[in-house]
């Protein structure tokens, strides 16, 4: 078996669909029913949390890497844009807003909370509608501080602004 070169390392840090912004910590091999097995370690500070992958699933289960400063200032774009909001039961937009989150895809997350977030003189957000919205909110603002290279607050009060001067 040939070494080809692994599209992530150590101390890179990825996106999993699942679970948002991870960092590779380690790559690891573990004997499973037999079989030696390449895993790369992942951790998520924010959940403390581990997630051990193998590395030849990676990308197959949607592991990526972080998003390019492009597909940042998409998904900045994509915030500034008019909420679009379905007229189909909520139970059905729901369910779309979470596969949108848990898709890993930083545009559609945008989306998410394009779409749901209030201003504060529109109508109360449901505890569910808020729940996503704070979900879809963290993704965003945890990948584009790992882009930018800075911390979550500069990130989210980008983010704010962006979504307050949308409503005025």
């Amino acid at each position: 078996m040939t070494k080809k070169k692994k599209e992530f390392q150590p101390n890179d840090f990825v996106v999993y669909p699942a679970h948002g912004v991870g960092k590779i910590i380690n790559v690891e091999t573990q004997e499973v029913a037999g079989f030696e097995l390449e895993l790369f370690v992942v951790a998520f500070e924010k959940d403390k949390m581990t997630l051990r992958v193998p590395t030849h699933k990676a990308t197959e289960v949607g592991m990526r890497p972080l998003s390019t400063p492009d597909i940042v200032a998409h998904a900045m774009k994509t915030l500034r844009g008019k909420a679009k909001v379905k007229k189909a039961m909520w139970s059905r937009r729901a369910q779309e807003y979470e596969q949108k989150i848990n898709s890993g895809d930083l545009i559609a997350i945008a989306e998410v909370v394009r779409d749901l977030h209030r201003a504060d003189d529109q109508r109360e957000q449901s505890y569910s509608e808020r729940q996503l919205y704070e979900a879809a909110l963290e993704r965003l603002v945890r990948e584009i501080a790992a882009v930018a290279g800075n911390d979550e607050t500069a990130a989210a009060e980008e983010i704010d602004s962006v979504l307050v001067s949308r409503a005025a």
